[in-house]
């Protein structure tokens, strides 16, 4: 009996030798720990998942040497060897380098589904919350789509510097905005309501380019913008970022975390200010506006028991714009000159109230809403012209996904309300306020069929409703095709179409002396579109990264085309002919085994409009679409000292520029109009970026246009009429805007978090 129990205990104190644990702790580049992430030793189904603090433990019986496999959302892959024996192993901190490609990342722009960008039929590139503060000092949304191939930001005036999102060379009311999945900046909020999306609140923000109508409706011709908002739950309890500039302009962000009961929050106030004229080109207008900007935003989660989502933001937004000549602008006398008729400035008050969100209903079947509700008042003085507008949309949409086998269904209505009544034309009808009002119901079906690893296949159909209108539908259909592990072709071919509210998009009838006129009903704008798209991983010089190619080409009917070429006229029509927009893009992307990373991106494209003239075809290109653009982004982060490196270029081509003209000494245009395209210009950036303890502080700071480009000529027009004064003259017009004429700047800013959950 003693010898049998001996060979037990042998047994099992032999048994037990094999066994080990091996230990670390998983941190990012910070040095924040990094929870939930994977651990599995290469080539068994072992594993194990780091805790909240990036702690980890994986039990082994293997004494040989063997491989750990580390991977973690939004991080590159790491491989840790750990040496042959038979004692516990303590590795100690991991750092986990984030992954450039973001080919793991969640998205769900494309499908209105959570799916990674790798797997989506539909291409979607990201831009992450961290990428823009560490490559620019980056206070909205706007300032963050300079890193985006393809993509500009639009100036529409030259004293109110109001802007819009161009994909493609396609004017900014084409570019659907939505907030979380949700559409919420039409039309007159397009121009006057981007600003006020502070990068505060932005987790990250996704961009499908091409007609996306079967999914998003109306304003999604040229692509789809969707910004997500951050997790409450995610948030630390304290987090600042201020910023100052060599130009007297103030940023500033402050938010707050909390949790209540299963209610869990996330809530801030970003706040702007601008007062300092400055006139550069002497033309006697500021070089910039004047501004004051606040933003309030709170988001709430709640954690139920099914773990469904219930998710409800709010944002106000309240902006004080203003720029004219000195006199309006110092001391604030904007206040008491606004709609003077001899010192001209342009003043618009903005007040945005917006409530959006998501509920997924309980039961088994994947069903949510997504909501939103927005109120837009603007009351605003060019020159002496008063323009006062309100806007309400309300947006429900109920999404049902439903997988079957091979296939997932993903279908829904939508239900959209939209309000408008300004004090113009547009809504007013024998003398008698007729205020528009639009209940526009609509259904959707799409199914992504996947028989096999190497294909995916995704068709769909939208019908919406307009009175004025009838049925519009919205086809698509994508196929892509995985050739190898790290070679896909995606193939894409839909139509979208635009409601145009010419009143509320279209910022260049208001400002300057021009009268609009309109030669017709407008009719809606249809497109159709096809791409392609290569992808290919590489790992050239054993490092990582993504060679991406797109053709694309759109073309329109009915296209809206605004006619400058008369002066003191903007003349609108139906395009009797087609408009196309056509082009290619490609980057490259590298990221090497130490902390450097680099990214190229060019896009060439040719947008025009064909139409029967005088018994021919005249072909003219686009106002505002640079023939050629591209940017480039380097980044490298010195370990040791916890310091990141940024550098950011933009380079924009030649564009179309509208037909204008100088004044000779009696006020009278001059016979040969200014030059109607613009010569090439490139916009450099830095940005330095130091980190303390686990990144509860930073500061930073560069340089943004360091070579100190600025447009050459005044963006304004008529401004030496001897008949008038400055900016009053019946040729005054601000629309020759190409290029910044704001120059250098230096740039300061402190960022802090305080956050007790993380040690």
């Amino acid at each position: 009996m003693n010898k049998l129990l001996l060979v037990i205990l042998t047994l099992f104190l032999s048994t037990s030798s094999f066994a080990r644990d091996i230990s670390g702790v998983l941190v990012d580049g910070a040095d924040t720990p990094l929870p939930f992430a994977t651990i599995t030793i290469s080539g068994t189904t072992q594993s194990a998942t780091s805790d909240e603090d990036g702690r980890f433990i994986i039990e082994t019986e293997m004494e040989e040497a063997l491989i750990l496999v580390i991977s973690s959302l939004g991080y590159q892959r790491t491989s840790v060897k750990v040496e042959a024996g038979s004692g516990d192993v303590q590795l100690g901190k991991i750092t986990m380098r984030e992954d450039m490609l973001g080919l793991d990342e969640v998205v769900i722009t494309g499908t209105m589904r959570e799916t990674f960008v790798k797997a989506s039929p539909i291409k979607v590139e990201v831009i992450k919350a961290e990428r823009l503060l560490n490559n620019i000092p980056a206070v909205n949304l706007m300032d963050g789509l300079q890193l985006i191939n393809g993509v500009q930001e639009v100036n529409a005036c030259g004293v109110c510097f109001t802007n819009s999102i161009s994909i493609n060379g396609l004017p900014g009311p084409y570019t659907a905005v939505l907030m979380d999945g949700t559409p919420i900046y039409g039309n007159l909020a397009s121009v006057y309501g981007l600003n006020g999306i502070p990068t505060q609140m932005i987790d990250r923000f996704e961009v499908v380019k091409g007609p996306s109508s079967t999914l998003y409706g109306s304003e999604a011709i040229a692509g789809v913008i969707n910004i997500i908002t951050k997790d409450p739950q995610g948030e630390p309890l304290l987090a600042v970022d201020v910023m100052g500039t060599s130009h007297l302009e103030g940023f500033g962000n402050i938010a707050l975390a909390a949790k209540t009961g299963n209610w869990s929050s996330f809530s801030g106030i970003n706040f702007t200010s601008m007062n300092q004229f400055q006139d550069f080109n002497d033309d006697g207008f500021g070089d910039r506006i004047g501004m004051d900007r606040l933003s309030l935003f709170s988001k709430w989660s709640l954690k139920r028991p099914d773990h469904k989502k219930f998710m409800i933001a709010g944002k106000l937004y309240l902006e004080d714009r203003w720029n004219g000549v000195r006199d309006f602008f110092v001391d604030r006398n904007y206040r008491t000159l606004r709609g003077n008729d001899s010192i001209y400035g342009e003043s618009i008050y903005t007040q945005r109230g917006e409530v959006f969100g998501t509920y997924d209903l309980p039961g088994a079947e994947d069903v949510r809403v997504d909501y939103s509700l927005s109120w837009h008042d603007q009351d605003s003085y060019y020159g002496s012209d008063l323009y006062m507008a309100q806007q309400g949309i309300g947006f429900a949409n109920l999404v049902w996904t439903k997988p079957l086998r091979k296939h997932t269904l993903t279908s829904g209505v939508t239900q959209r309300v939209q309000f408008y009544d300004d004090n113009t034309v547009a809504t007013n009808e024998d003398l008698r306020n007729n205020p528009e009002r639009q209940y526009i119901p609509g259904a959707f079906i799409e199914d992504e069929w996947s028989p096999n690893a190497r294909w995916t296949l995704l068709g769909g159909m939208r019908l919406d409703h307009y009175v004025n209108h009838g049925l519009i539908p919205s086809p698509r259909v994508s196929v892509k095709m995985n050739t190898n592990e790290w070679t896909s072709v995606r193939l894409n071919a839909g139509t979208g179409f635009k409601i145009v509210n010419l009143f509320t998009e279209d910022h260049a009838f208001i400002t300057g002396q021009r009268t609009v006129e309109l030669k017709e009903q407008l009719d809606p704008e249809r497109s159709w579109n096809t791409s392609l798209n290569f992808n290919h991983i590489h790992s050239l010089w054993n490092t990582s990264g993504m060679f991406d190619m797109d053709v694309y080409y759109t073309r329109f009917s009915n296209k809206i085309v605004p006619d400058y070429d008369t002066p003191n006229k903007i003349i609108y029509a139906n395009a009797n002919g087609l408009a196309e927009s056509y082009g290619l893009a490609a980057s490259f992307n590298q990221q090497f085994s130490f902390p450097l990373a680099y990214n190229i991106g060019i896009n060439l494209n040719r947008a025009t409009t064909t139409e029967w003239d005088d018994q021919e075809w005249s072909t003219e290109a686009i106002p505002f679409a640079p023939l050629w653009s591209g940017v480039f982004t380097l980044n490298y982060r010195w370990e040791r000292r916890k310091v990141d490196f940024a550098y950011t270029t933009t380079i924009t081509g030649p564009m179309s520029l509208p037909e204008v003209f100088d004044l000779d000494a009696e006020g009278e245009p001059l016979g040969t109009p200014k030059s109607t395209t613009s010569q090439p210009f490139s916009i450099h950036n830095i940005q330095i970026t130091k980190q303390w303890s686990k990144r509860d502080l930073e500061i930073y700071g560069g340089v943004q246009n360091i070579f100190n480009f600025r447009q050459t000529e005044t963006p304004l027009v008529g401004l030496n009429d001897p008949n008038s004064p400055a900016g009053f003259s019946p040729y005054f017009d601000t629309s020759y805007s190409y290029g910044s004429i704001h120059g250098r700047e230096f740039f300061l800013g402190l960022r802090f978090q305080f956050d007790p959950k993380v040690k």
